[in-house]
């Protein structure tokens, strides 16, 4: 039997059947990943109708034991959404009923569904954006010690796609390091939004029954409540969205990263390697020696920047207060996290696992990426800057080289300012990154 139905109902057939499986979809397999949240949403609820008086003590003691019970079968992966269930709400509830009677009815008091979904994809969110959160920053650490570890190995600069001025590999993993971690302030955006309270908002209009919404914000450790019960529901969608805002942040970061390797990994750059068991073949080419897993997850970060729009393309013409047009939103964010941490955590393994070449430098084809270099030597002996630029191009012009700077190491080109191939501000980028992580407040 439904939650909302009346009477006992007999089994769905023809077009009610249709329609139930139509209204239904996939949202069963969802709801399944938002069990534990819905317990743990549930226990909270039990100890403030007790403390209010809404439940007597030992009913509460009793629904918090059958709660603890219904937890470890989830975690035990016994649980399931039985057939004729309409989700997991309904499920939690129907086991609590069959175990304690009318003392399991009572746990729907001072709540709907509307809220309990609301507070089950808000733990949801709060608990996967702070495991891509930790992802994000042992990645950028990872592109910190490759930082380190590459400091001084030699790699051209482009602009335009045009050999540019000397940059380094020390440089390029320190770049994705800080990009990676300033994506975290906007994942604080999306965590500090999921990490208010919207449980008591119950159908979107609160209730008249003495609840304690402050106790719930406690127990469920929300940083604060979403106080007003028709924003509460309107929150619905405004969490999702600014999380897939967060993951397209960080994708964007990783697949342009995951671009570089592959750009540098062919035979026309050879900047970059992999072992021979880290690529695939092909089946017609025997010399292939492809980065396919790069492309892949590069495939994955450009699939990310579509999630923000198809949850607004849901909620863009809806009023306020619940539609059941909500109920896809699960589809769109809940593979986007399973897609984000499957590439972060690969990509974490395999960029250590890159062989860097070290000596691109001296390949007469990157000789003019050192005219900057002899221009400021021009520039630091005294003659002003547009002299010379123009003695440096005319000696470009009439065949010079500048082959005296292609041996040398970043060291040894004088960069020193913050940020430069010769002082890469490793330390500063690791408390920005530490920063970052600690605003989000766990």
């Amino acid at each position: 039997m439904k939650l909302w139905a009346k009477t006992p109902q007999t089994a769905a057939t023809g077009l009610v059947a249709q329609l139930e499986q139509f209204t239904t979809g996939d949202d069963t397999a969802y709801d399944l990943l938002l069990a534990p949240f819905d317990v743990q949403g549930s226990m909270a609820h039990v100890q403030m109708l007790a403390k209010t008086g809404l439940l007597a003590p030992e009913e509460g003691a009793q629904l918090l034991e059958a709660l603890s019970a219904i937890q470890q079968d989830i975690e035990a992966g016994n649980f399931v959404i039985e057939p004729g269930v309409e989700d997991v709400h309904s499920q939690v509830e129907l086991l609590l009923t069959r175990r304690l009677g009318d003392v399991g009815k009572k746990v729907h008091s001072a709540r709907s569904r509307n809220d309990q979904v609301l507070v089950d994809m808000k733990l949801w969110l709060r608990h996967h954006l702070r495991l891509v959160a930790d992802q994000t920053k042992a990645l950028s650490l990872t592109l910190l010690a490759l930082a380190e570890r590459h400091q001084s190995v030699l790699l051209p600069g482009y602009t335009h796609f045009q050999v540019a001025m000397p940059s380094s590999f020390g440089l390029w993993f320190g770049a994705y390091a800080e990009g990676l971690a300033e994506d975290l302030f906007v994942l604080e955006a999306a965590y500090r939004t999921a990490n208010q309270n919207p449980l008591g908002s119950a159908a979107g209009y609160g209730s008249s029954l003495p609840i304690d919404r402050r106790l719930t914000t406690e127990l469920l450790g929300f940083e604060d409540l979403n106080w007003n019960a028709v924003y509460a529901q309107m929150t619905r969608g405004k969490a999702e969205k600014t999380a897939a805002i967060a993951l397209a942040q960080i994708g964007a970061t990783l697949g342009r990263l995951c671009m570089d390797v592959t750009l540098y990994m062919s035979q026309n750059f050879g900047f970059l390697s992999l072992p021979p068991e880290l690529t695939t073949g092909s089946s017609i080419m025997p010399h292939k020696k492809n980065p396919d897993a790069f492309e892949l997850i590069r495939a994955r970060c450009n699939q990310l920047q579509s999630v923000p729009v198809a949850i607004q393309q849901v909620l863009g013409n809806l009023p306020s207060g619940y539609h059941r047009d909500l109920q896809v939103l699960k589809e769109h964010i809940m593979p986007a996290f399973r897609h984000l941490s499957a590439c972060l955590d690969l990509a974490n393994q395999l960029l250590p696992a890159l062989v860097v070449q070290p000596d691109i430098a001296a390949d007469p084809r990157y000789r003019y990426m050192f005219s900057v270099e002899a221009v400021n030597e021009l520039v630091k002996a005294g003659k002003p800057f547009r002299d010379a630029y123009r003695e440096v191009g005319l000696a470009i012009e009439a065949g010079e080289d500048f082959a005296r700077f292609q041996h040398q190491s970043a060291e040894a080109l004088h960069h020193t300012h913050e940020g430069s191939l010769g002082n890469l501000c490793l330390e500063e980028i690791r408390a920005k990154l530490e920063r970052a992580y600690g605003d989000l407040r766990f």
